[in-house]
């Protein structure tokens, strides 16, 4: 496919303009990087599997509405990166532990001129025990986790009636059941589920948005590494 026929379809607006065309030095970097960061790095690949997934995000009303975003286990950017530029009267926080994927996206920060972006090289759960805790009205993440895991994550990041947005390919009705069983424990609740294509021809994909609905119970955030290690519906 090429960016025309990408661009052309006017029933995803976060398609339209020249949006995807400004994140094409960031793709070029991504191509370049000496670290393997993504296994999709041919660009024309990248700006529908990369570009046009995170910018699919556009399609729920908190995104564009969000005016403090954390975007957790971010990765090599996405999709933090195409929804600040998207949204530049927004902040953004970009978080992720390893080094080397913060390292690339400060220098893409730089490339792009991106001055509502930050990076925080940390676990989500450091974040959220200090300057991190309940500073956002939005977390997104992307290929990150099980819903649950994001949704522990989030919850201590987020203010009371702030969104964790997570993408997610297929339903995942297990997940749903296990977040249902835990609102007591986590203060998020399923608030709904948005199926998007991102692009023309991608398969169906789904944006599970969860709202904070109390304040964040005691106990969270736990330790580091305790979310996958001990899940909370085990």
């Amino acid at each position: 496919m090429t960016r025309d026929a990408l661009d052309s379809n006017d029933e995803r607006p976060w398609l339209a303009g020249d949006l995807v065309k400004r994140l094409d030095p960031m793709l070029k970097m991504l191509v370049t990087e000496p670290s393997s960061l993504s296994s999709v790095t041919n660009p024309d690949e990248a700006r529908r599997v990369h570009v046009a997934d995170s910018l699919s995000g556009l399609a729920v009303e908190q995104v564009g509405a969000a005016m403090q975003v954390a975007d957790i286990g971010t990765g090599a950017g996405f999709p933090g990166i195409p929804l600040a530029l998207a949204k530049p009267n927004s902040q953004f926080t970009l978080i992720d532990s390893v080094g080397k994927k913060v390292r690339f996206i400060d220098r893409v920060i730089e490339e792009l001129g991106l001055e509502n972006v930050r990076t925080v090289h940390a676990r989500s759960e450091e974040v959220a025990a200090g300057e991190g805790r309940e500073a956002f009205d939005l977390v997104t993440a992307r290929a990150v986790a099980p819903l649950e895991a994001l949704a522990e994550l989030a919850a201590p990041l987020l203010a009371e009636g702030g969104h964790l947005v997570a993408w997610k390919g297929k339903r995942e009705p297990e997940e749903e059941e296990k977040l249902a069983g835990l609102e007591g424990k986590l203060a998020m609740k399923l608030d709904r589920i948005v199926p998007v294509r991102p692009y023309a021809s991608s398969r169906e994909r789904h944006l599970y948005v969860v709202a904070k609905s109390g304040p964040t119970p005691q106990g969270l955030p736990r330790r580091p590494g305790m979310v996958r290690k001990r899940p909370l519906s085990a």
